[in-house]
């Protein structure tokens, strides 16, 4: 278990998430949450032909010609009449079509005079929206374990729902161990520093899907860290910082007083390589994450986003895609590393640049990175323009 790869450290970790139950949740709860049910359209959407532009909806077979206007036709209150060879209705964007009519001129293309219409030849369906022309009754709009985004949303909507079955929010709860670690706004001591990495994991797990229960920093005292693991209310229990084996790392000695099982000890990553994970006494799983921010933040990409992830039944593996390297890189050495880096989409391509201080500390290289560049373990000299695997990171 110990400095295991971080594709076998990942799927022990998975092995032991089941998807949790699914619940009932109303539309405008439902954005960021994972679909637990299919979704299928009740009806054909538009329901009606309609019309593409403001104009005179027509038979096509008048035009072109002078036309009597018989009536309008708006958005939300159509023309129920009938409309007879040589006439005409005003029809506004998104309007019905009358059912006689079968093409609509665009109000440019016609001159009006009065009670009559002047209008040029059209084909039939011209700047008609068919019915169904977007989705049709019993499609499969959206498929169970896909993300509810505002797209989707949207989509949801559209087909008359107001509320899905979506799987549970999985409850995760963040530790910050460390006698160093203050919180803002407290005045930190000359040898104290703010907690950056327990914020930003929070608002990751919280756009992951996941419910957040934050507790302040624990002390380094090993009955304070016993407390606060117990009473955390979780499916999954994130410690930053202790995981190591130092005199003040005191997590694992926390968990093991809590009955912890570990399935994973150390990986063989760079940066990260405390990484651990387990199972406590009474069955909720322990992820312990390094201390420095850079440590944290990539690991939580690598092991947690999959974790919250397997716990909507969402895909957990990580998505990635290739770039061209914008310079040379150096071999590796034995552990994979993850390297902050930048990515530029141009010529229909995309190169990626990583930064040259991938220090574990640094806060300010993962605020301006949008990608992690993935290095194999013993990988050899690159040059610019090798094809190399990133995963992108989400960005606003």
């Amino acid at each position: 278990m110990k400095l295991l790869p971080v594709d076998e450290a990942r799927a022990r970790m998975l092995a032991e998430i089941a998807a949790l139950p699914a619940e009932r949740a109303p539309l405008a709860q439902a954005i960021g949450r994972v679909l637990a049910e299919d979704v299928a359209a009740v009806r054909d959407q538009p329901p009606f032909a309609a019309s593409a532009m403001d104009g005179w909806a027509v038979r096509a077979a008048d035009t072109p010609g002078v036309l009597k206007i018989v009536g309008e036709s708006a958005a939300g209150h159509g023309f129920e009449g009938r409309v007879g060879p040589g006439e005409a209705v005003r029809i506004f964007t998104g309007a019905a079509l009358p059912q006689d009519c079968d093409a609509m001129v665009i109000q440019e293309d016609a001159e009006r005079d009065g009670e009559t219409v002047r209008v040029p030849e059209v084909a039939v369906d011209h700047y008609i929206r068919p019915a169904g022309g977007d989705f049709r009754a019993g499609a499969v709009l959206l498929e169970r374990g896909v993300r509810i985004d505002p797209w989707r949303l949207s989509l949801l909507a559209s087909a008359g729902r107001a509320e899905v079955q979506v799987y549970a929010r999985p409850r995760v709860a963040l530790l910050s161990t460390g006698e160093e670690i203050v919180e803002a706004p407290a005045t930190p001591g000359p040898f104290q520093i703010y907690d950056s990495g327990a914020p930003s994991l929070a608002a990751m797990v919280g756009g992951w899907g996941g419910a957040v229960v934050r507790a302040k920093p624990v002390r380094d005292e090993l009955e304070a860290v016993i407390a606060a693991l117990r009473d955390a209310d979780a499916d999954l229990v994130v410690t930053v910082g202790g995981a190591s084996v130092g005199d003040h790392d005191l997590v694992r000695a926390a968990g093991e007083a809590l009955g912890l099982s570990l399935r994973v000890e150390s990986v063989s990553v760079r940066p990260g390589k405390p990484t651990f994970f387990g199972v406590l006494g009474d069955g909720r799983r322990m992820l312990g994450l390094p201390g420095n921010p850079a440590s944290a933040f990539v690991c939580a990409e690598l092991f947690l986003h999959p974790i919250v992830n397997a716990y909507q039944s969402a895909p957990a593996a990580p998505v990635t895609i290739t770039a061209r390297l914008e310079q040379d890189l150096p071999a590796n050495g034995p552990r994979e590393h993850w390297m902050r880096a930048k990515l530029t989409y141009a010529g229909g391509g995309v190169t990626v640049q990583p930064y040259r201080d991938q220090d574990s500390s640094l806060v300010s290289v993962f605020a301006v990175s949008d990608a992690l560049l993935r290095r194999p373990a013993g990988a050899a000299a690159a040059t610019a323009g090798t094809v190399v695997e990133v995963a992108p990171l989400s960005r606003a």
